[in-house]
């Protein structure tokens, strides 16, 4: 696509067109990456470590097993919990313990959350690309990490506590009364400021995300323009790269993941049991001890159900946003044309 196509579809899609254009693209994927979801949520809380000196109740995601534990190790009790073996396993124990319905849990708070954040994010990269095209040229290479990394910051501030809601949903089956009684105690107890639990860490994860993935997306779609003779994207090659480019950046930013699932699965497994919260931990620290308990390999847990979901995510989201673009460009040149 040369320049002077591109800047004329910018001008023609206004931003109201934009934010519609990513609505459909944002139901349709909650609907078919929530499962996934849900399995890669379980998968990386069922690794929180088990501290000492506490007698409380330790959740896999499926049932809940008593643990006594004494400070310095003298005495050690507890019926060790249930693991998914895998992506297949915890499919199938999920099913069969919950239902297949629980594989959808909460898809309100995902419906409620994906329309808005998808809204403000890629309309605010495509305003904020088109603003620094017209400033700096329209073949700077970083334009797309710059509007990708002050798109999502600003989304993810906005979004992070429905984000903390939906995680505590699809970690452990419960009602929407424990829920409001759970959110209530938690800003009673320490304020507003403790809905952006795990905010620091979904920065750490969506920002570098966002930065990897419309660099390489911009990339791959103008080299597949380029190997196919065409000015233009098809939907395929939207549909290719964005798939492509969120699979690279999802494998590259999940151990931020892991701890951002962590962080937030702690508030409903201590507080669910009235147990005091250990002393705050970073992400770093959390990260240490992630590594010393599992290994390096517990940093990438979900990885396959967070690829899974990620790739078709990513490919369904931006070819069906770049479609409605493409929709509504065509209407408002019939318009001019009238």
């Amino acid at each position: 696509m040369d320049p002077e196509t591109r800047g004329q579809e910018i001008i023609k899609v206004t931003p109201l067109q934009q934010m519609l254009a990513s609505c459909t693209g944002a139901i349709l994927t909650s609907l078919i990456v929530t499962p996934l979801d849900v399995v890669k949520i379980r998968l990386q809380a069922q690794n929180n470590p088990l501290p000492k000196g506490k007698c409380f109740v330790y959740s896999n995601g499926l049932m809940d097993h008593l643990c006594v534990c004494e400070e310095g190790g003298n005495k050690l009790w507890y019926k060790k919990p249930g693991n998914f073996q895998g992506t297949l396993d915890a499919f199938l124990k999920i099913i069969r313990n919950e239902g297949i319905k629980s594989l959808w849990s909460g898809l309100p708070p995902t419906l409620v959350m994906a329309v808005p954040a998808t809204v403000i994010y890629f309309t605010c990269y495509d305003q904020l690309s088109a603003l620094l095209r017209s400033k700096l040229g329209e073949n700077e290479t970083y334009i797309p990490i710059v509007a990708g990394v002050v798109a999502r910051f600003g989304a993810v501030t906005v979004i992070s506590p429905l984000e903390l809601i939906r995680t505590k949903m699809q970690s452990k089956k419960f009602s929407y009364m424990e829920l409001h009684r759970f959110v209530s105690k938690k800003v009673s107890e320490d304020g507003w400021i403790s809905l952006w639990k795990g905010w620091a860490p979904t920065v750490l994860r969506d920002v570098p995300f966002s930065a990897m993935y419309w660099y390489n997306y911009e990339i791959l779609k103008k080299w597949l323009c380029e190997k196919s003779g065409l000015y233009e994207p098809t939907f395929m090659i939207n549909f290719t790269s964005g798939a492509l480019s969120g699979s690279f950046a999802a494998v590259a930013t999940l151990p931020f993941d892991v701890v951002k699932t962590q962080k937030q699965t702690q508030l409903w497994t201590y507080e669910s049991h009235k147990i005091s919260m250990p002393l705050h931990m970073s992400t770093w620290v959390i990260m240490k001890n992630i590594v010393a308990k599992n290994g390096f390999s517990g940093l990438f847990s979900g990885l396959i159900p967070r690829l899974i979901k990620i790739a078709p995510a990513c490919a369904i989201m931006i070819s069906t946003y770049e479609f409605g673009k493409a929709f509504f460009q065509k209407q408002n040149v019939r318009r001019q044309q009238c």
